[in-house]
């Protein structure tokens, strides 16, 4: 866990993409100076809540009060460059973290506050395909070091001291009750805000203590606005990595720069076909060489599958004018839906979200890859799958133990 500092940001309100309903209530809030002492942001990745928290931030810490900053004090130059005194931005990293690598992250961040700049989504900014085993953490010393210690004093120059958490859930279980005491005995003029995407992996005593405000997914017309407005993407290209993101902004700018991206589609295509026509051995290797990829690139693998089938229904239902994702391969999917036309969609959709919670609890990537081949040849036939995973009977258990 580090405390971020950079050069140059751009804040304020107007940089949190969508999210009207959050965005109001935070600045009712401070109009009426009922600030809470501590903020849970959750929803999907790359929705605006990191966004949202610095925006906050700067507001919360303007020399103008209101509700929203002016931009022009200096507190408000400060927070824009993350230096701010009594604004803590921190983010969860491996024990081994490079000060360049860092630095780098840093200097990302300060471009743009969508960017992917966590260890979890980009172990490496130079190569967004990259992949990694280390964990990305909140460790206890680092709470008592960079929270405790450092939120126990006064502000310094403004009104309130910020600590900004990213990606709570990350906080393992000694850090996890070392921030709960700061939570339940929190100083005065003291702000914490917290952001996660999976609330079921935090202590409920911490959510208890948050006011919590829900991020949505975004709207596939918002992404491509600000890609073609924000980041000067062509308009057609924005549309393909807007409706791809899957809600999220920061993902579109992920697609955006990772060459792997058309090579990864191809290969959940002919993932696709080879579980249809069960040709063992040439899935065999598509297997192997998509578990070479790592956890993290399998998982966009996944959800390319899922864009696919997205596509697929669409295409079924509407025919030659559905809205599809993969534009580029509307003749691709028109084949499926004329040559597999028993092919079990829903189940299909069922199986892959199966296997991304799956992913997530840390099975063995090519195994799982295999089953779900097998599974969805079957849907594909029109067969009903139960699904992936069969819990072992009692008595199994029993014998094992």
């Amino acid at each position: 866990m580090y405390i971020i500092t950079a050069a140059t940001l751009a804040m304020g309100w107007e940089s949190v993409l969508g999210q009207d309903r959050v965005k109001d209530t935070l600045q009712q809030t401070v109009a009426r100076g009922r600030v809470a002492h501590a903020y849970l942001f959750h929803g999907p990745d790359g929705t605006g809540k990191r966004a949202a928290g610095l925006a906050l931030a700067q507001t919360l810490l303007c020399q103008n009060a209101s509700a929203a900053p002016c931009g022009s004090c200096a507190a408000c130059r400060k927070v824009e460059r993350l230096i701010h005194p009594d604004l803590h931005v921190l983010f969860p990293a491996p024990k081994d973290v490079s000060v360049d690598d860092l630095t780098a992250r840093v200097q990302r961040l300060a471009e743009h506050p969508y960017a992917a700049v966590d260890f979890v989504r980009r172990p490496s900014l130079t190569d967004p395909a990259k992949t990694s085993n280390k964990q990305a953490f909140y460790s206890v010393a680092r709470v008592n070091e960079a929270l405790r210690r450092t939120m126990s004093f006064k502000p310094v120059e403004g009104r309130y001291k910020i600590a900004l958490l990213t990606d709570a859930h990350l906080l393992r279980t000694e850090a996890a009750n070392a921030f709960l005491k700061l939570l339940e005995e929190p100083g005065p003029q003291t702000v914490f805000i917290l952001t996660t995407n999976r609330l079921d992996r935090m202590l409920p005593t911490i959510l208890s203590r948050c006011q919590r405000l829900r991020f949505d997914p975004l709207p596939a017309a918002a992404i491509e606005h600000a890609l073609t407005t924000r980041d000067g993407i062509a308009s057609d290209r924005a549309g393909m990595l807007a409706r791809m993101a899957d809600g999220s902004y920061s993902r579109a700018l992920d697609l955006a720069e990772n060459e792997t991206l058309l090579a990864d589609r191809q290969l959940v295509l002919v993932f696709f076909r080879h579980a249809y026509t069960r040709n063992i051995d040439q899935l065999a290797d598509r297997v192997e060489e998509m578990g070479r990829t790592g956890r993290e690139r399998v998982k966009g693998m996944l959800r390319l599958m899922l864009s696919w089938l997205r596509d697929l229904l669409l295409y079924r239902t509407l025919g030659a004018e559905a809205p599809l994702v993969n534009i580029d391969q509307r003749e691709a999917i028109r084949n499926f839906c004329e040559k597999v036309p028993s092919a079990n969609l829903e189940a299909m959709v069922e199986l892959v979200e199966e296997a991304r919670e799956l992913v997530e609890r840390n099975v063995h990537i090519n195994l799982l890859l295999i089953v779900l081949a097998h599974a969805l040849g079957r849907a594909m036939r029109g067969h009903t799958v139960p699904g992936l995973f069969v819990p072992l009977p009692e008595q199994a258990l029993q014998a094992v133990s």
